[in-house]
């Protein structure tokens, strides 16, 4: 059982859920945030789901194979594991990340049946995540009805980015229903930006910055004076560079040309474009960064997403690093991001002209700064933690003031 020494523990549950896991961490406020346990329940759909969760003690840990095959039986499996804990847990708040805020959403807010009507409405503009997201906040909601739930926004963090950089270069009729470069993965960079102000101060972070949250979802996003200026994806995550599965930027003639000649609907150029594309697309195997590297010697397939991939990250840096007129400060985040050298060496070779120069040693030991001192631009490498801003947000909006930042 999960206990603090004074009893019963009073935290604040932060709720992460993606297309095919769940993520969830107890934070209890104090001095500052600390985390009592984080777990995933990972692989939701056909086959072996699992549930693994690490607290502070070992015999809080827990591993198991669960039978999650589609969404609403995920939930009632983590509702089922939080109900066995529930005699020793006594929550304060409940946060849950939302991928979409729409036009209207740009800070956390109070979740109440209203809200989620209207979520539940954005569904069109992130199908393949807000009406599980919703289905989840709707859950827990029930659950545990006595607390304040906080709906934490993905988009919040790009909500005022310049207009030049929100327009997009359609009919503006578009624009005025709410069509515009929305951009995500804002609680990662949220989390991105204060802790580069923790580390190497706030000089630093008003600089002119990088990020790239580098994982099965993959983003840019280009920061100067602590605001950001631009980002990779657009009115959805499918938009940017190539991913897992999803394909990034494509010529809209292509999808035309999909349509017309060889019948395909909406739906289905959807999960082309969404599920089918990317690594899996282009190397036929696999949509796993670390399968591809581990194959490329052999399967020129491999060898040419690995490619791909790393090419377009780096067209993107130098495209933001025209736009801030220079760079500062480069940051690899998200699991490939952060655990895949041979990336970040392939994306930063041939950018000495921006001043990137990597510590081939400390890129191949994942450290914490991958630049070598003569370099003008410090790049680093981050873990990013979207769980602990969700917290950070529900103390914020809820008044509970933290002494400390510092991280565990």
């Amino acid at each position: 059982m999960i206990q603090a020494s004074s009893g019963i523990l009073d935290g604040i549950l932060a709720i992460n859920g993606g297309s095919s896991s769940i993520k969830f961490a107890l934070f209890e406020p104090g001095d500052a945030l600390r985390r009592i346990f984080a777990g995933k329940l990972d692989r939701i759909g056909p086959g072996e789901s699992t549930l693994q969760v690490k607290g502070e003690r070992p015999e809080d840990d827990d591993s198991r194979v669960v039978f999650a095959p589609d969404y609403p039986a995920a939930i009632r499996v983590l509702l089922d594991w939080f109900a066995n804990r529930q005699r020793n847990l006594s929550l304060s708040a409940v946060g849950h990340r939302l991928v979409h805020g729409g036009p209207r959403y740009a800070e956390p807010q109070h979740i109440t049946q209203e809200t989620l009507e209207e979520l539940h409405a954005l569904s069109p503009l992130a199908p393949r995540h807000l009406p599980e997201e919703v289905l989840l906040a709707k859950a827990f909601l029930e659950r545990f009805p006595d607390v304040p739930h906080i709906a934490c926004f993905d988009t919040a963090f790009h909500h005022d980015l310049p207009r030049v950089a929100q327009l997009l270069p359609i009919p503006r009729r578009y624009a005025a229903q709410g069509v515009r470069r929305y951009g995500f993965h804002g609680l990662s960079y949220t989390f991105l930006m204060r802790e580069l102000d923790r580390l190497d101060g706030p000089t630093a972070a008003r600089g002119r910055v990088i990020l790239a949250h580098l994982g099965s979802g993959a983003s840019l996003a280009a920061v100067q004076g602590g605001q950001p200026i631009d980002t990779s994806m657009s009115f959805t995550p499918t938009g940017g560079v190539p991913m897992g599965t999803r394909s990034g930027d494509l010529d809209p003639g292509l999808l035309a040309y999909l349509a017309r000649d060889l019948d395909l609907g909406a739906a289905d150029l959807e999960h082309i474009v969404t599920s089918e594309s990317g690594l899996l697309g282009m190397s036929e195997t696999s949509s796993d960064m670390g399968e591809l590297l581990a194959r490329e010697v052999e399967d020129v397939r491999a060898q040419e997403a690995v490619a791909v991939f790393c090419y377009q990250i780096k067209k993107w840096i130098g495209a933001y690093a025209a736009a801030l007129g220079g760079l500062d400060t480069l940051v690899f985040a998200g699991g490939i991001g952060e655990n895949a050298p041979a990336v970040r060496t392939r994306v930063c070779d041939g950018l000495s002209f921006l001043g990137i120069e990597l510590d081939e040693a400390h890129n191949a030991a994942n450290a914490n700064v991958i630049s070598r001192p003569s370099g003008r631009v410090r790049v680093r490498v981050m873990k990013t933690d979207e769980e602990r801003t969700i917290a950070k947000l529900v103390c914020d909006l809820l008044g509970i003031r933290l002494k400390a930042e510092t991280r565990p």
